[in-house]
């Protein structure tokens, strides 16, 4: 009996012995764990309207506070570019945020029967972590139902055939020739980045539609700097199923707000720069010298273009443009070949009157036939009798500009590099883009913006076809 009593007594302590080094092992294993919390994933997700008073999309609405409730806390930014309210109102709404909750206290007084719709675009986001509910869209109506007729296009620009978002759509009912000029609109939609707009929760009736890029703030076209565009007939709600194609033009150019040129004081003597490509001539163009300031004096017998026996060479021609700072010397350049260019010291002073030292000599050589590529391109569904031009263009810059007469277009003589692709359709057949006229109900000429570059390799024959 005593024997077994002492067998169960020893089980007992081995047991305890184990449990107690599971325990610690436990404790080991929990102490070399602690850490600071991760406080789990990341918050995602955009703030959600849990409740909006009125409710969203109430009908006979007739006072003036909404309030929205997000299941979280909000904040409002760039509230004054987000927001957007239709029919447009002479004098927005206060708008304002606070915890969970996003107040909006109507101005004006409300049209009867009429569907209006306040979008926040990307105005809404919650505190924490930045989430954008982007846009959000707020409806209610003065009438008895909401209007669900929706009017969609896209705009271009017509010069470039690029696309400009910043660019407002407007949209005027039971419109005159003169609302656009004198106006706000009834309607506003932004552009999205392709360039595409939607209209929501429009009446049936007709409507003048037009894009405009606003310059002064007054929601209507005042000035032909302006970027504008405008359709050619009404649009009425209920018989339009085709999208809106707008084409947006500058009918005069803006004065760009150049810097003067200023001139290093401590330069001493006038310095020319020449556009030579890795210091030889391009075989196509004209050799270009530059001045930084206007030259006051220009003798063109003083610039003499010679052989390597400093021979004159005969049958070239000098001229200077309208801004007197390029001088150009037009000649029909051989391949491969040396040359000299002698500038006299007396023949050339810019504004400051700088001059040369001495007589100036450049030496160079013209590029060979081999540094240029030939470019063939089939061209379909191009329509020849709009007078295709086709631009070859170094980031916005044209590098060179053909008339395409044929499906096919070909050229031997192609400077080799990465060009974009563009072309117009020059209706009056006079070598450049025109803009519109909105007195004179004119459109304007239509450049078609090919999305893919071009590639041209130097003694390679480059071949490639574009459907338009």
């Amino acid at each position: 009996m005593y024997q077994k009593l002492k067998m169960i007594k020893r089980g007992i302590f081995f047991f305890g012995i184990t449990f107690i080094g599971q325990v610690c092992s436990l404790l080991i294993t929990g102490c070399a764990q602690i850490g600071a919390p991760t406080g789990g994933p990341k918050d995602t997700s955009a703030p959600v309207l849990i409740k909006a008073i009125p409710s969203n999309n109430q009908t006979n609405f007739s006072g003036n506070k909404i309030t929205l409730n997000f299941d979280e806390y909000v904040d409002l930014q760039d509230v004054q570019s987000n927001l957007l309210v239709s029919p447009s109102p002479k004098n927005n709404p206060n708008i304002s945020s606070n915890l969970k909750t996003i107040t909006i206290k109507l101005k004006d007084s409300l049209l009867p029967n009429t569907t209006y719709a306040i979008n926040f675009a990307n105005a809404i986001k919650d505190i924490n972590e930045g989430n954008v509910l982007n846009n959000f869209v707020y409806t209610f109506s003065t009438g008895a139902y909401i209007d669900s007729l929706t009017l969609e296009g896209k705009v271009m620009m017509a010069e470039t055939g690029k696309i400009d978002s910043s660019l407002n759509v407007l949209l005027y009912k039971n419109p005159s020739d003169t609302d656009v000029t004198s106006r706000r609109p009834d309607y506003m939609a932004k552009l999205k980045g392709d360039g595409s707009f939607t209209f929501k929760n429009l009446p049936s009736g007709n409507f003048k539609i037009y894009a405009l890029k606003d310059g002064d703030g007054n929601k209507y076209y005042n000035a032909a700097t302006e970027q504008f565009a405008f359709y050619n007939t009404e649009v009425n709600t209920l018989d339009s199923n085709d999208k809106i194609n707008l084409f947006a033009y500058s009918e005069k150019k803006q004065d760009a707000n150049t810097a003067p040129t200023v001139r290093n004081e401590k330069e001493k003597r006038l310095k020319l720069a020449n556009n030579f490509i890795y210091g030889k001539q391009d075989l196509l163009n004209t050799l270009q010298l530059s001045s930084i300031l206007p030259l006051k004096i220009f003798d063109a017998d003083s610039i003499l273009l010679m052989d390597t026996n400093f021979l004159k060479i005969k049958d070239y021609s000098i001229g200077i443009d309208s801004s007197r700072k390029k001088i150009s010397i037009d000649y029909k350049w051989p391949s491969n070949q040396p040359f000299n260019l002698v500038v006299l010291k007396n023949g050339l002073s810019d504004s400051s009157g700088l001059k040369l030292f001495k007589n100036d000599t450049i030496k160079f050589f013209t590029k060979s036939i081999s540094e240029y590529g030939s470019m063939k391109i089939t061209f379909k569904n191009i329509d020849l009798t709009q007078h295709p031009i086709l631009y070859f263009l170094d980031g916005e810059n044209i590098k060179d500009k053909f008339n395409i007469q044929n499906e096919t277009w070909e050229n031997k003589m192609m400077l080799p590099g990465d060009f974009g692709l563009r072309i117009l359709y020059d209706k009056n057949n006079n070598s450049q883009w025109d803009p519109g006229n909105y007195k004179l109900k004119l459109q304007p000429e239509i450049s078609i913006s090919l999305p893919e570059k071009i590639n041209i390799k130097a003694d390679w024959e480059n071949e490639r076809e574009i459907v338009l």
